[in-house]
């Protein structure tokens, strides 16, 4: 499920690579800011699987779903506060994130998506939230097949608004994030439905937010430490021209989904983990994270061939944009060359977040951004290095977050058994 915003916008690059190089540029800054504005509510999801399983590994699943009630409405409240503000910031946020890159053509671009887009960031939460809840229950089916629904609606609509087919208005660029607009919340209006069936309480329970807000401070640092890196990084390129930003994209949301592919597996270690703990099963709980971590070593292996194979073939996929293409190459390899590492590492994330683990990830992650990812970005600005410098980065980053997962994974402090 968390896979589904970067699939929204890997099939929006598909459709909107068409139409050239500068609106697949806009779509590029207008992604950046949904998806790292979607992705800092992550606590949503992750969070409550780890408290939610807890509950129900130990038995109390009234409580398991209540979690999810008081995520959903958190989701609720921050979805409408960020739908105010970037609403009121968009023409300097864009601008920002843009530069004078193509005389602010690409800002042009970007612009109308975001004022539209914006407005699914309610329902990316909601869905979140849910998906959280669910996991934590061991209900791993229902989540996949309401995001799957909104997303299949999306699919169809998408490129029936951006190049006008059948009789539908030709909205271009735009096209794609009122498609989007409609499935996220198709797939929203499933998640509160499956709350409703539950037939728990709809207060408010202070207590219990608290608690999520406690834990979901840690993880939202640890997300903005993400973030900073990542928005940087496509202001950085968007330095370079709208080719360099294009490709950045391309290939930033192809890692995005396949990092997000490999967390399936970590989202189930989080989930049996979390349940395992919550049992006072520790001998289980460590099973759970080597076995975890043994497929997604050889699943990221495998998902390495392939790219290294369809090299020359898969970009065009999404664009056939000449200029496009040929800035691809650098981070593509980058890429392909850090999917093993990011096995290890997206399966240890999982497991530590299973065992609620949220400080320590916290400032694991804010160190090797700080010493790995954001140096190298702003270097590549001051001397030119373009892409090469800005994945280089990247990979420091994920090798540095690999030491920090892997000895806190080989210590066992997280085994700390029971609800709390």
């Amino acid at each position: 499920m968390l896979a589904a915003e970067p699939i929204y916008l890997l099939f929006d690059i598909a459709i909107v690579g068409r139409l050239g190089a500068l609106p697949l540029a806009g779509l590029a800054i207008g992604g950046l800011i949904l998806a790292t504005l979607s992705s800092q509510m992550t606590f949503l999801s992750y969070g409550t699987t780890a408290r939610s399983a807890r509950f129900f590994g130990a038995g109390d699943r009234p409580s398991a779903v209540g979690e999810g009630l008081q995520a959903t409405w958190l989701a609720l409240g921050l979805g409408a506060l960020i739908v105010i503000v970037v609403q009121a910031a968009a023409v300097p946020l864009v601008s920002a994130l843009a530069g004078a890159s193509e005389g602010g053509e690409i800002a042009d671009e970007a612009l109308p998506w975001v004022r539209i887009a914006i407005f699914g960031v309610p329902a990316i939460l909601i869905s979140a939230a849910g998906n959280g809840w669910m996991r934590g229950v061991q209900d791993t089916v229902r989540p996949l097949r309401y995001v799957v629904t909104g997303f299949a609606l999306s699919a169809v609509l998408c490129p029936l608004l951006v190049y006008g087919w059948l009789g539908m208005p030709r909205l271009g660029l735009e096209g794609s994030a009122v498609a989007n607009l409609i499935g996220q919340w198709l797939a929203a209006l499933f998640f509160l439905r499956a709350l409703v069936v539950e037939r728990v309480s709809w207060r408010i329970e202070p207590t219990v937010l608290r608690e999520q807000v406690v834990l979901g401070r840690d993880l939202l640092l640890r997300t903005l430490a993400f973030q900073a890196c990542f928005v940087s990084a496509g202001a950085v390129a968007a330095r370079f021209g709208a080719a360099a930003v294009a490709a950045h994209q391309v290939v930033l949301q192809l890692w995005n989904f396949l990092a997000l592919v490999l967390d399936s597996l970590a989202i189930a270690a989080q989930s049996l983990v979390g349940a395992a703990l919550g049992a006072g099963q520790l001998s289980h709980a460590k099973s759970v994270a080597w076995r975890v971590t043994i497929f997604s070593t050889l699943a990221s292996g495998l998902l390495a061939g392939v790219f290294a194979v369809g090299a020359s073939v898969i970009p065009s996929v999404f664009t056939d944009d000449r200029s496009v293409l040929d800035a691809i190459g650098i981070p593509w390899w980058f890429m392909v060359a850090q999917l093993p590492v990011a096995g290890i590492v997206f399966a240890l994330d999982g497991v530590l977040l299973g065992a609620g683990d949220a400080k320590f990830m916290r400032n694991a992650t804010l160190i090797s951004a700080l010493v790995g990812f954001l140096p190298l970005i702003w270097l590549s600005l001051a001397y030119g290095w373009g892409l090469l410098g800005i994945w280089a980065g990247l990979s420091t980053f994920m090798v540095l977050r690999l030491v920090f997962v892997g000895w806190r994974a080989f210590s066992g402090r997280w085994l700390v058994p029971g609800t709390a």
